[in-house]
């Protein structure tokens, strides 16, 4: 008896709480209706659609986007009462309706609503679930690496995977456009090292500091001449906001833990904004070894060796920023900004020369080498701009910009257990196997002066024309030690030293012109570029020598608007590449006396031609972007190897000399390329929650070099891709991988990749101040190996690299104040991208500026 009643009270109190859930649980309603232009009667597509309870403005309980056509119909779980619907498009005034909600009407339509141009300026733009992040232009894509979830924990390197048009391959060398020779700007401020550096910086820049990056595929006359596969334009956070804000972050991993701070304020006409990061680096021992084959020896014909070697430091960034707004015509911009890196390194590794047999050998001995090394940029700008009272599209903008680039590498070599001991005094003076200490140091002074004016002509035509001069002074100092007879007493060896001066002068000047009618954008444009160069010895055996070449290099670019949401665009470019410190500088490097590298101080900048035809389509839901280029170099600058062969060794510029069985590297304008590529970007917002994404490219390129008998050729391609998804209690999930087959080099190929990774995400308190990100990127592998393959007339070469390849931590950040307007920006500044980096002949190269 007591059992039933129990489970009749049971029974009760189940049927009422069911009863209460069901006469308190939201009732499903339909909100729809068509939003139109109020003059052209079109549908107005991908509105932002906001609807809040009446009483609680504040907080939304939907939000969504209107179709291609204007058309909108949502689903809306709540309460019955009175709601408020409010639609706003960029450079629209919004438009704000009242609705009720009743049960016994279960879909409202709101009929067909107008949309008006907005009669001032706007102050704000709603976020959506799925706000788009890509956007395209006549001459560029931007990526909004801001509002992709996957930059709370991953470097700027690792995000250049999903850009469309850029490639990333295993061991980091960056493409654009299928092309190694690009140019970085960083928020119109360039810089040098970007170019020397190019991986290490944006391997240790956090993206949470980026904003969005554009890539420029069609540079205009505006630009400098260099960067033939295109431009980088990095724009860090904070430009483009007022108000007052701070951002702490902190980071850890296994290889290491960074830091780093965010703040910006804003007081009457002035605002102020600074940004640092630190980040400490401690990787794992990594491997490599090579193999050699001499065609021409039987004595010395098989060269092995392996090394291994390990490395920490740290990386710091950082920059101020000031701008002052005058009046409503004036406007004053000064900037400071600084990033480098202080690492020490410690490596081992032996070497031995088989016999033809593969059982004896000539030689073989071990090395020991270490040291320690610095790179820093450190660069101010000011920027004066001026509009008109009469047309505020018109306007004239002065600028100065001053950077200097120095760089130290301090290392020390000992060669141990050299045999056979009976002949180890000649083989220690035929390989210069002689302990030693390197000291070099190189630096890159540059001051730049620029003027810009625009000016529209009519509603249809904008005329923009401008001039510069650049200055700048590279010195490089590379001072060597030979150890006494054995002995830790190092004294100056000036045959193996170098110092020189090298002076640029470059005067440009540019014309463009835009026609922009209805769905139609044209772009013509006209640079000149005279460039002066002035090269000194100091210390070594070159020659002093001066040199001077003028460059006229014409640009168009065309736009076709197909509808709301598609675009067709193409182009033509002539791009020109100087020849870099790296390339030029004669140092004789034999730190490695089997792997020799030496610059050509003679070197002539290249010239390529290119041809793009791109189709886009972006849409709320999917976007796409399909381009076709083709590009062609008849003088192309190519790193380019020899095996030496004479017993008696060889004797290079400088009277420098080479032993038998070296590999020496150099530069020269011998490369002859042909390149046609086809990339692919396709973005699915397949729900509010989930975005798929894939980005590749395929391309085919034919290299040679008539005076070198050498031709090589080949199709490659890469693909990245991925999938977002929100789950359950806001975390956010991140899937990717990608992979590419090896690339094409003019003597070679190196290495394919592939790559995956994890990511889990969750922001916590009001407006989301709090986030916190764990991550875990090539998970089952520890290390990972990639290898390349040269060939020469007379030799053929094999070297294989073992990397560190897992990593895995977690991040946190916390954001205080507000931000509320814009901030205004000197429209034109200082976009110095004309260098031609090396560092060191990885073939990697970069650029420093953005417009």
């Amino acid at each position: 008896m007591k059992h039933r009643l129990l489970l009749l009270l049971l029974f009760m109190f189940v049927t009422s709480a069911l009863g209460w859930a069901q006469k308190s649980a939201p009732l499903s309603f339909t909100v729809k209706g068509i939003l139109l232009d109020s003059l052209t009667q079109e549908g107005e597509p991908y509105a932002t659609i906001r609807i809040t309870k009446k009483n609680a403005p504040n907080k939304a309980v939907k939000m969504a986007v209107t179709g291609a056509n204007g058309h909108f119909q949502e689903k809306l779980n709540v309460a019955s009462g009175e709601y408020v619907i409010t639609i706003s498009s960029i450079g629209k005034s919004p438009i704000v309706k009242e609705f009720a909600l009743k049960p016994s009407v279960r879909v409202v339509d709101l009929g067909i609503l107008y949309s008006s141009e907005a009669n001032n300026v706007l102050k704000g733009v709603e976020i959506v679930a799925q706000k788009p992040l890509v956007k395209v232009d006549v001459d560029k894509i931007e990526y909004n690496i801001e509002d992709d979830p996957d930059s709370k924990s991953n470097s700027i390197l690792e995000m250049l995977r999903k850009v469309p048009l850029v490639t990333v391959d295993g061991e980091d060398n960056v493409q654009v456009n299928g092309s190694s020779s690009f140019k970085i700007h960083v928020n119109g401020k360039p810089n040098n090292m970007m170019s020397n550096n190019p991986k290490e910086v944006l391997k240790s820049m956090p993206a949470n500091t980026i904003k969005y990056i554009e890539v420029i595929t069609s540079p205009g006359a505006k630009y400098d001449a260099e960067g033939i596969g295109g431009i980088l334009n990095i724009v860090t956070v904070g430009s483009g906001f007022e108000g007052y804000t701070a951002t702490f972050r902190g980071n850890a991993n296994n290889n290491g833990v960074g830091a780093g701070s965010y703040a910006m304020i804003k007081q009457g006409k002035l605002t102020l904004s600074a940004n640092y990061n630190y980040n400490y680096n401690n990787s794992p021992r990594s491997y490599s070894d090579s193999y050699r084959e001499n065609y021409e020896s039987d004595k010395e014909k098989y060269l092995e060796s392996g090394s291994s070697s390990k490395s920490k430091g740290n990386f710091q960034y950082g920059n101020l920023e000031a701008s002052y707004e005058i009046d409503t015509l004036r406007l004053l911009t000064v900037a400071f900004g600084m990033y480098g890196s202080n690492n020490k390194s410690n490596s081992d590794g032996s070497t031995i020369m088989y016999g033809a047999d593969q059982q004896s050998f000539a030689y073989r001995y071990n090395t020991d080498n270490h040291g320690k090394g610095s790179w820093y940029s450190i660069n101010g700008n000011v920027d004066y701009q001026r509009t008109s009272k009469k047309n505020k599209e018109r306007m004239i903008t002065l600028s100065y910009k001053i950077n200097s680039q120095p760089q130290t590498n301090d290392s020390y070599n000992t060669y141990l257990d050299i045999e056979p001991e009976a002949d180890r005094q000649e083989i220690v003076d035929n390989l210069l196997l002689k302990n030693f200490h390197s000291d070099g140091k190189t630096n890159t002074m540059e001051q730049t002066f620029q003027v810009d004016f625009t000016t529209p002509i009519g509603k249809l035509h904008t005329i923009e024309t401008g001039a510069k001069y650049i200055f700048r002074r590279n010195s490089s100092d590379n001072k060597f030690y030979e150890a006494e007879g054995g002995s830790e007493n190092y004294v100056y060896t000036e045959d193996r030293s170098s110092e020189y001066r090298h002076l640029n002068h470059i005067i440009s000047a540019y014309a463009g012109y835009t026609l922009k009618y209805k769905g139609l954008t044209f772009k013509p444009g006209l640079r000149y570029e005279q460039t002066v160069q002035r090269v000194k010895y100091i210390v070594g055996q070159g020659e002093d020598f001066n040199t001077n070449f003028s460059d006229l290099v014409p640009s168009v670019s065309l736009g076709i608007k197909l509808g709301k949401t598609q675009n067709l665009r193409g182009g033509y470019n002539m791009r020109i590449w100087r020849p870099g410190i790296w390339n030029l500088n004669p140092y004789f490097d034999n730190q490695n006396p089997m792997f020799i590298n030496q610059g050509n101080p003679n070197l002539k900048s290249e010239k390529s031609h290119s041809f793009d035809l791109s189709y886009s389509n972006f849409t709320a839901k999917f976007n796409v972007n399909l381009s076709l280029r083709h590009s062609f170099n008849n003088n192309g600058i190519e790193r380019v190897s020899h095996l030496v062969t004479d017993p008696n060794g060889e004797i290079f510029d400088g009277d420098h000399k080479a032993p038998q069985g070296a590999l020496y590297s150099t530069y020269d304008n011998i490369g002859k390329s042909r390149e046609t590529g086809l990339s692919f970007y396709v973005n699915w917002n397949a729900s509010p929650k989930t975005r798929i994404y894939i980005n590749g490219r395929g391309n085919y390129r034919d290299l040679r070099s008539p005076s070198q008998n050498l031709h090589n050729y080949g199709w490659s391609g890469s693909a990245y891709g991925g999938i977002q998804h929100t789950l359950p209690w806001k975390i956010r999930l991140s899937l990717n991988g990608g992979g590419s087959t090896p690339y094409i080099s003019l003597q070679g190929k190196g290495s394919g990749y592939n790559y995956y990774g994890l990511g889990l995400s969750r922001s916590f308190l009001k407006e989301d101040r709090l986030s916190l990100n764990v991550y875990c990127n090539n998970f089952v592998e520890k290390y990972r190996t990639y290898n390349n393959h040269t060939e020469g007339q007379n030799f053929m070469s094999r070297s294989s690299s073992k990397y560190p390849n897992r990593y895995y931590g977690f991040s946190i950040s916390y954001r205080i104040g507000e931000l509320k307007a814009s901030v205004k920006k000197a429209a034109r500044s200082i976009d110095n991208n004309d260098v031609k980096g090396g560092g060191g002949g990885n073939g990697n190269t970069g650029g420093g500026g953005a417009q």
